[in-house]
């Protein structure tokens, strides 16, 4: 066991919808406020997409670093169970580099045990989406699911971030994939041109040479670390920042199956990624949601209305894998389910409060009616159940049921700020501790609740 000093502490940040809630900006606020040395990327893999945003106008999409990278020298750990995509780190390092950040690699500190996404997941992961056509579960299409699915298969045969020093391993590894994948039967029902071309990485034998040429300055600059030097790090005095992806919304164990994602966005996820270092201490738990709920493609939004797309998202696109994005009113409902799913929180935190600022758009939604029901049927569902985490029928029942639901709103539209806290506080039982109003750190409000952060 590491026994961290009394001065280090740890703040989780954990999404309460279906993914873009705002970690970015609170992980970046946070990282500056409270000092923190350290970001703990605890699930989930490339298919991240946090934005932060610095008030002289600089962007950037964090997909693998953690989103207080530009606030000092803050460093970064990708931590079993983290999903790691090593060409892609090539790339966002060279992003990083071009915002101002000085040898991204140097502060960066990846566990030897996480799984590695190459082309060949990439691949098979497009080939089994688009085999299911109409019936598509959602993909951002960076292999992360298939590369936790080919783990799941034949775990000895995983390729691991530690695996990535012997290039005799990575080979062996490498071949046996490609050909169980060119076996498989599910990435056969595809004959598109876009197909085609998957197909011809997937049959690639050079792949392996030049995937580890491409990736050499991962290695170099960022060698394996084991679980020891990463306990090390994470025990130093001084605030560690565990910074989630995605949203509860959609967890392999709670989310709206198919519509989900392989990663567990959860307080139990975190406590495990610590106690796998020895760490035993409680993260502080904090909640994070939008003032309205957005999703990606494919899956269940009841609330979702076409009338919000004038509210603008200039990070968040309708093209690309992850399909149209939508925008839906804030939801009593779901975010009830998703507070009772996520576990026990300490609070939470709000983004996109300047929404506000504008013309009410926003309702509230109380409650949901079968569209199945008779007209004059008074039965009103204010409660989702939350199954035994990893029930699939009983998660695939409860997409049935979104997708049959018609949103039941309060009369008035939310006039403000405060008539919005108030309704979330009343639904979820927990404080509202920082609030963004803008897209920077400069632009998170502190509630007199956040003196508990301090």
């Amino acid at each position: 066991m590491h026994a961290p000093p009394l001065s280090t502490r740890y703040i989780a940040l954990l999404g309460l919808g279906f993914g873009d809630c705002g970690k970015g900006v609170f992980t970046d606020y946070l990282c500056r406020r409270l000092g923190a040395h350290t970001v703990v990327r605890f699930n989930g893999g490339a298919q991240a997409g946090h934005n932060v945003v610095l008030p002289d106008g600089r962007h950037h999409t964090f997909s693998q670093w953690g989103a207080g990278s530009l606030a000092g020298k803050v460093a970064t750990v990708l931590a079993t169970p983290v999903v790691v995509h090593p060409h892609a780190l090539v790339y966002e390092a060279a992003a990083l580099q071009a915002v101002g950040m000085v040898q991204p690699f140097a502060r960066l500190h990846i566990d030897a045990h996480c799984r590695v996404t190459t082309p060949l997941h990439q691949a098979a992961g497009r080939l089994r989406e688009w085999a299911r056509g109409s019936a598509a579960h959602g993909s951002c299409g960076v292999g992360v699911g298939e590369t936790v699915l080919q783990g799941l298969r034949d775990p000895d045969a995983a390729l691991r971030y530690g695996d990535l020093v012997s290039a005799p391993r990575v080979r062996a590894k490498l071949a046996a994939l490609r050909e169980a994948l060119q076996r498989d039967a599910d990435l056969h029902h595809v004959s598109t041109s876009a197909a085609q071309a998957e197909w011809r990485v997937l049959r690639d034998e050079s792949l392996a040479e030049r995937w580890l040429d491409a990736i050499a300055p991962v290695l170099h600059g960022c060698p394996p670390a084991s679980k020891e030097a990463i306990a090390h790090r994470l025990t130093r005095p001084g605030t560690v920042v565990l910074e989630g992806a995605q949203g509860v919304l959609l967890d392999e164990r709670h989310g709206f199956h198919p519509h989900t994602t392989w990663s567990s966005v959860s307080t139990d996820a975190v406590q495990a990624v610590l106690a796998d270092l020895g760490i035993t201490r409680q993260a502080h738990r904090l909640g994070v949601l939008r003032s309205y709920l957005t999703r990606h493609g494919a899956g269940p939004l009841p609330t979702h209305d076409e009338a919000l797309n004038v509210l603008a998202e200039p990070h968040n696109a309708d093209e690309g894998w992850q399909g149209r994005f939508r925008r839906g009113h804030p939801d009593a409902v779901l975010l009830a389910y998703a507070v009772r799913a996520v576990g026990t929180l300490d609070g939470l935190v709000a983004s996109h409060l300047d929404v506000f600022e504008r013309t009410p758009l926003l309702r509230w939604c109380t409650g949901y009616r079968s569209t199945h029901a008779a007209p004059d049927d008074g039965a009103l569902l204010r409660q989702l159940p939350v199954g035994t985490p990893g029930d699939l029928t009983h998660n695939a029942a409860l997409t049935q049921l979104l997708f049959n639901a018609q949103p039941v709103y309060d009369p008035l539209p939310l006039q403000s700020v405060a008539q919005w806290q108030s309704a979330v506080e009343a639904c979820t039982g927990l404080p509202v501790l920082l609030g963004s109003h803008g897209p920077t750190h400069a632009d998170v409000r502190a509630r007199p609740q956040a003196a508990l952060l301090e």
